[in-house]
């Protein structure tokens, strides 16, 4: 799994409640080839809680067409306009939500609707 950073409070918290789980990280440094990775099976998801619309829309694009799943936090339906974003390859989406679930972290909106 793959997030672009760990710094600030909601990010550190992520992090946390991830790698209580064990799992393996990666920072990549753009959320770009995060994605990209993700949809070619290089890595099983991606979350990030402060991107902007053109940082994850190729990306989302990329994941989708390879019948990846995006979402919110909550496990929504993901707008480029909204955080924070949730990829997965599918298989695994599920068991992030309740990973990110516990970290207890807030869906923050910004632009308009």
């Amino acid at each position: 799994m793959a997030t672009a950073r760990e710094l600030g409070p909601l990010r550190g918290l992520a992090w946390s409640a991830v790698r209580r789980r064990r799992a393996l990280l990666r920072r990549l440094g753009s959320a770009a080839l995060d994605c990209a990775w993700v949809a070619a099976g290089r890595l099983d998801g991606f979350w990030e809680v402060s991107l902007q619309p053109w940082d994850k829309a190729a990306g989302v694009l990329l994941i989708e067409e390879a019948g990846g799943r995006v979402s919110d936090f909550a496990g929504g339906a993901h707008s480029l306009y909204e955080l924070p974003i949730l990829a997965s390859n599918g298989h695994i989406h599920d068991a992030m939500l309740r990973v990110l679930d516990d970290a207890t972290l807030v869906t923050i909106s910004f632009g308009r609707r």
